[in-house]
Protein backbone atom coordinates (compact mmCIF):
# COMPACT_ATOMS: atom_id res chain seq x y z
CA UNK A 1 0.00 0.00 0.00
CA UNK A 2 2.88 2.12 1.02
CA UNK A 3 4.33 1.31 -2.48
CA UNK A 4 0.78 2.67 -4.40
CA UNK A 5 1.15 6.01 -2.14
CA UNK A 6 4.98 6.50 -3.34
CA UNK A 7 3.99 5.91 -7.08
CA UNK A 8 1.01 7.69 -6.88
CA UNK A 9 2.55 11.09 -5.59
CA UNK A 10 5.21 10.58 -8.20
CA UNK A 11 2.86 10.55 -11.03
CA UNK A 12 1.38 12.90 -9.54
CA UNK A 13 4.46 15.21 -9.19
CA UNK A 14 5.50 14.46 -12.93
CA UNK A 15 2.49 15.22 -14.12
CA UNK A 16 2.11 18.78 -12.59
CA UNK A 17 5.87 19.29 -13.67
CA UNK A 18 4.90 18.34 -17.10
CA UNK A 19 1.69 20.45 -17.17
CA UNK A 20 4.21 23.72 -15.86
CA UNK A 21 6.52 23.01 -18.68
CA UNK A 22 4.10 22.86 -21.75
CA UNK A 23 1.80 26.23 -19.77
CA UNK A 24 5.10 28.05 -19.63
CA UNK A 25 6.15 27.12 -23.36
CA UNK A 26 2.72 27.62 -25.22
CA UNK A 27 1.42 29.85 -22.97
CA UNK A 28 4.45 32.18 -24.73
CA UNK A 29 1.64 32.49 -27.59
CA UNK A 30 -1.58 33.38 -25.64
CA UNK A 31 -1.51 36.89 -24.92
CA UNK A 32 -2.88 37.72 -21.15
CA UNK A 33 -6.24 39.09 -22.22
CA UNK A 34 -7.13 35.38 -23.20
CA UNK A 35 -5.45 34.36 -20.28
CA UNK A 36 -7.21 36.31 -17.63
CA UNK A 37 -10.90 34.90 -18.01
CA UNK A 38 -9.16 31.81 -16.99
CA UNK A 39 -7.56 33.68 -14.04
CA UNK A 40 -11.54 34.62 -12.70
CA UNK A 41 -12.74 31.49 -13.30
CA UNK A 42 -10.12 30.18 -10.72
CA UNK A 43 -11.31 33.34 -8.34
CA UNK A 44 -14.70 32.64 -8.80
CA UNK A 45 -13.85 29.06 -7.81
CA UNK A 46 -11.55 30.10 -4.72
CA UNK A 47 -14.44 32.50 -3.93
CA UNK A 48 -17.63 29.87 -4.13
CA UNK A 49 -15.13 27.07 -2.34
CA UNK A 50 -14.77 30.37 0.70
CA UNK A 51 -18.08 30.57 1.04
CA UNK A 52 -19.17 26.93 0.94
CA UNK A 53 -16.39 25.77 3.75
CA UNK A 54 -17.66 29.21 5.49
CA UNK A 55 -21.08 28.15 5.99
CA UNK A 56 -20.13 24.30 6.73
CA UNK A 57 -18.14 25.96 9.71
CA UNK A 58 -20.81 28.09 10.64
CA UNK A 59 -23.59 25.31 10.36
CA UNK A 60 -20.72 21.97 12.08
CA UNK A 61 -19.15 24.68 14.42
CA UNK A 62 -21.57 27.96 15.43
CA UNK A 63 -20.72 27.53 19.36
CA UNK A 64 -16.70 27.45 18.35
CA UNK A 65 -16.78 30.38 15.87
CA UNK A 66 -19.41 32.34 18.81
CA UNK A 67 -16.33 31.56 21.55
CA UNK A 68 -13.50 32.21 18.87
CA UNK A 69 -15.20 35.83 18.21
CA UNK A 70 -15.10 36.66 21.91
CA UNK A 71 -11.78 35.82 22.75
CA UNK A 72 -12.83 32.70 24.80
CA UNK A 73 -11.19 29.49 25.18
CA UNK A 74 -13.19 26.42 24.93
CA UNK A 75 -11.80 22.78 25.59
CA UNK A 76 -10.72 21.13 22.42
CA UNK A 77 -13.99 18.88 21.48
CA UNK A 78 -13.53 18.34 17.60
CA UNK A 79 -10.70 20.73 16.87
CA UNK A 80 -9.13 18.35 14.36
CA UNK A 81 -12.11 17.97 12.45
CA UNK A 82 -12.14 21.73 12.46
CA UNK A 83 -8.40 22.20 11.53
CA UNK A 84 -10.14 20.21 8.60
CA UNK A 85 -12.26 22.38 7.34
CA UNK A 86 -10.32 25.76 7.96
CA UNK A 87 -7.00 24.28 5.68
CA UNK A 88 -9.11 24.73 2.37
CA UNK A 89 -10.88 28.24 3.74
CA UNK A 90 -7.44 29.49 4.46
CA UNK A 91 -5.59 28.01 1.33
CA UNK A 92 -8.61 29.69 -0.99
CA UNK A 93 -7.81 33.02 0.41
CA UNK A 94 -3.89 32.69 -0.24
CA UNK A 95 -5.17 32.09 -3.61
CA UNK A 96 -7.95 34.90 -4.26
CA UNK A 97 -4.87 37.52 -2.48
CA UNK A 98 -2.70 35.94 -5.26
CA UNK A 99 -5.41 36.51 -8.05
CA UNK A 100 -6.12 40.04 -6.92
CA UNK A 101 -2.66 40.57 -7.04
CA UNK A 102 -1.76 39.34 -10.38
CA UNK A 103 -5.40 40.98 -11.63
CA UNK A 104 -3.24 44.42 -10.42
CA UNK A 105 -0.21 44.11 -11.38
CA UNK A 106 0.12 42.35 -14.45
CA UNK A 107 -0.89 45.02 -16.99
CA UNK A 108 0.99 47.51 -15.02
CA UNK A 109 4.14 45.31 -15.44
CA UNK A 110 3.45 45.27 -19.50
CA UNK A 111 3.89 48.58 -19.76
CA UNK A 112 7.62 48.48 -18.06
CA UNK A 113 9.64 49.70 -21.38
CA UNK A 114 12.27 46.68 -20.10
CA UNK A 115 9.27 44.09 -20.38
CA UNK A 116 7.97 45.00 -23.68
CA UNK A 117 10.94 43.35 -25.89
CA UNK A 118 10.43 40.24 -23.59
CA UNK A 119 6.47 39.81 -23.81
CA UNK A 120 6.16 36.60 -24.99
CA UNK A 121 8.82 35.20 -22.05
CA UNK A 122 6.46 37.08 -19.82
CA UNK A 123 3.10 35.94 -21.53
CA UNK A 124 4.62 31.91 -20.47
CA UNK A 125 5.72 32.71 -16.81
CA UNK A 126 2.02 34.34 -16.39
CA UNK A 127 0.47 31.11 -18.53
CA UNK A 128 2.86 29.20 -15.69
CA UNK A 129 1.69 30.92 -12.98
CA UNK A 130 -2.10 30.38 -14.19
CA UNK A 131 -1.31 26.63 -14.30
CA UNK A 132 0.54 26.47 -10.83
CA UNK A 133 -2.64 28.35 -9.46
CA UNK A 134 -5.22 26.02 -11.21
CA UNK A 135 -3.00 22.79 -9.43
CA UNK A 136 -3.55 24.58 -6.21
CA UNK A 137 -7.20 24.53 -6.83
CA UNK A 138 -7.38 21.25 -7.79
CA UNK A 139 -5.63 20.71 -4.45
CA UNK A 140 -7.82 22.44 -2.42
CA UNK A 141 -11.35 20.81 -4.43
CA UNK A 142 -9.89 17.70 -3.40
CA UNK A 143 -9.43 18.79 0.23
CA UNK A 144 -12.94 20.19 0.96
CA UNK A 145 -14.05 16.44 0.23
CA UNK A 146 -12.58 15.32 3.29
CA UNK A 147 -14.58 17.23 5.71
CA UNK A 148 -18.00 16.34 3.64
CA UNK A 149 -16.46 12.53 3.67
CA UNK A 150 -16.41 12.91 7.71
CA UNK A 151 -19.91 14.50 7.90
CA UNK A 152 -21.35 11.77 5.99
CA UNK A 153 -19.67 8.74 8.41
CA UNK A 154 -20.46 10.65 11.20
CA UNK A 155 -24.25 10.47 9.87
CA UNK A 156 -23.51 7.28 8.60
CA UNK A 157 -22.50 5.20 12.07
CA UNK A 158 -25.24 7.35 13.90
CA UNK A 159 -27.87 5.99 11.56
CA UNK A 160 -26.23 2.48 12.36
CA UNK A 161 -25.99 3.10 16.03
CA UNK A 162 -29.70 4.44 15.87
CA UNK A 163 -30.84 1.51 13.96
CA UNK A 164 -29.00 -1.15 16.18
CA UNK A 165 -30.71 0.52 19.53
CA UNK A 166 -34.07 0.88 18.40
CA UNK A 167 -33.63 -2.64 17.40
CA UNK A 168 -32.56 -4.18 21.25
CA UNK A 169 -34.89 -1.69 22.06
CA UNK A 170 -37.87 -3.49 20.61
CA UNK A 171 -36.63 -6.88 21.46
CA UNK A 172 -36.50 -5.93 25.13
CA UNK A 173 -39.90 -4.65 25.36
CA UNK A 174 -40.78 -8.25 23.71
CA UNK A 175 -39.42 -9.81 26.54
CA UNK A 176 -40.89 -7.92 29.42
CA UNK A 177 -44.55 -8.21 28.05
CA UNK A 178 -45.61 -10.27 30.64
CA UNK A 179 -47.11 -13.69 29.69
CA UNK A 180 -50.72 -14.20 28.56
CA UNK A 181 -52.73 -15.80 31.87
CA UNK A 182 -55.21 -18.34 31.18
CA UNK A 183 -58.14 -17.24 33.50
CA UNK A 184 -60.23 -20.34 32.66
CA UNK A 185 -58.64 -22.78 34.57
CA UNK A 186 -58.94 -21.01 37.88
CA UNK A 187 -62.67 -21.85 39.09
Amino acid sequence: MKLLRVIFFLLVGLSAIGLCTAGFYFGQGIVFAQQWPLFEALRNTASIIFAVVGAWLAIIYPERLKLSMRGQRQKRANGDNMGLLLTPVVHSTFLLVALLLIGVSAPLIKQLPAVQPHLPFFRGVSFLILVLLTLWQVVIVVLTIFPAELVKTADDIGSGIAATHDHYEKLFAKKKRPPARNDEGRQ
